[in-house]
């Protein structure tokens, strides 16, 4: 989250408990107007498992054209969360 604010995220959503969103939402949305974007994140452990509510909803989610993805620790660490948040190929 603050590394999405330092890089001009405007819109920074993370719901802390997910118990009580609808079934396999990603747990992150961020949204920049002057980087033009909006990801959508499942975030995961290292050994966390994607579920079969939340493959469905990423999915869909593509469908629509819309950037979705999974994130987990080892991501940060590469440099590909910052890579996607800056809108780097």
């Amino acid at each position: 989250m603050q590394l999405a604010q330092f890089l001009g995220y405007e819109l920074r959503y993370h719901n802390p408990d997910s118990r009580r969103s609808q079934a396999g939402f990603p747990d992150l949305v961020l949204g920049s107007l002057s980087r033009r974007r909006v990801l959508f994140r499942e975030l995961k452990t290292s050994t966390g498992r994607v579920r079969p509510a939340q493959i469905l909803c990423m999915k869909i989610l593509k469908l629509a054209g819309l950037d979705v993805d999974v994130w987990r620790p080892e991501d940060l660490q590469s440099g590909r969360i910052m890579r996607e948040l800056r809108g780097d190929k």
